[in-house]
């Protein structure tokens, strides 16, 4: 099978060197200078130092390179971040290759000549941009080092396409990589972005030393606001018990190697949100989704206190003791289970 990865980040390489071990893989950057490097030194050593690219992965860069990489291939993977999707779909609107993306999150709201939309999940990008491209989603709980490692994960691929669904199993699949179908592609999308917020949430949390105990309770109310939000948007219920649900969600509100995680515990320390993300290196879509998960959840009616939190957190409206005491404040009321309203 022939893959390409449009994306040279952490995850896009992960992919990359996993899938090379079966596939005839090609890793594309936008930078055609990190290309030449990646070629010369088999390791990307910014986003994934220590893993050496199998000697099989092919790597291309750089906007000249870009309509003759994706030529012929069977199966398009787009690895940016959400910023860099809505382009990536524009450039690849017209192929009849299956298209998927790995990005987790809502674009920052685009401005219109009316008005200043919500920002948008990964489909309805999809849906502007590339009506007629068959897409859809390869998430679930995973960190970029592991799976380059080939230690055992699981993941879930979403579309409304099956041809999309049976190209990313056949493609991904194996060994250490068990991946699941699902057609419940918002589910999957609003999981994989609303986990993000409450990995800052739950780093904070860590980060104040409030105990395990505060987390768990984080992480299960945090469950609770994914899903409310989730069913009003048009998701299933039961997605979220699943591996893009209540899977990612554990895993990025308690892993050491979570991004989002980092940026909490961080704030929780006294630095600035401009201090925490820089000493990532990476990004950290929680920061820049945070802001429009509340707004669409508003726009439904939906309350999310966890997520309201962590957004005033971020814009410097209330200190970290004071986003906790919001949180503890709250009047006692009757516990709403998962996929209830």
């Amino acid at each position: 099978m022939k893959i390409i990865v449009l994306g040279a980040g952490a995850w896009g390489t992960a992919l990359a060197v996993n899938a090379a071990t079966a596939h005839h893989v090609t890793l594309w950057a936008r930078n055609a200078a990190q290309s030449k490097a990646l070629a010369v030194d088999r390791v990307n050593a910014r986003y994934l130092p220590g893993i050496a690219l199998p000697a099989g992965l092919q790597l291309a860069g750089g906007p000249e390179q870009f309509v003759s990489a994706i030529g012929g291939q069977d199966l398009i993977v787009i690895a940016t971040p959400m910023s860099g999707l809505r382009g990536m779909l524009k450039a690849l609107g017209a192929t009849q290759t299956p298209v998927a993306w790995l990005c987790k999150g809502f674009e920052t709201p685009q401005k219109n000549d009316f008005h200043l939309s919500f920002g948008l999940l990964a489909h309805e990008i999809r849906a502007q941009e590339a009506p007629d491209l068959i897409a859809g989603i390869l998430s679930g709980p995973s960190f970029a080092l592991e799976v380059a490692r080939g230690q055992p994960t699981a993941l879930v691929v979403a579309s409304e396409h099956a041809a999309v669904r049976d190209a990313l199993v056949s493609a991904f699949h194996s060994p250490t990589l068990r991946v699941y179908a699902n057609d419940d592609i918002i589910g999957v999308e609003v999981g994989g972005a609303v986990k993000n917020v409450l990995a800052i949430a739950t780093g904070l949390c860590d980060g104040l030393g409030l105990g395990l105990n505060a987390r768990a309770a984080l992480i299960t109310r945090g469950l609770a606001e994914m899903t409310r939000l989730g069913l009003a948007l048009g998701a299933k219920a039961e997605t979220f018990t699943g591996l893009s649900g209540l899977g990612d969600l554990v895993l990025t509100a308690t892993g050491d190697l979570s991004r989002n995680r980092k940026v909490g515990l961080a704030l929780a320390q006294g630095k600035t949100l401009d201090e925490a993300v820089a000493a990532l290196g990476h990004v950290a879509e929680g920061v820049y989704c945070a802001r429009t998960v509340v707004q669409r959840a508003a726009s439904l009616g939906i309350e999310m206190p966890i997520s309201q939190a962590v957004v005033a957190l971020l814009d410097g409206k209330m200190t970290p003791p004071q986003a906790v005491a919001a949180l503890m404040g709250r009047e006692a009321t009757t516990e709403v289970t998962v996929g209830e309203k």
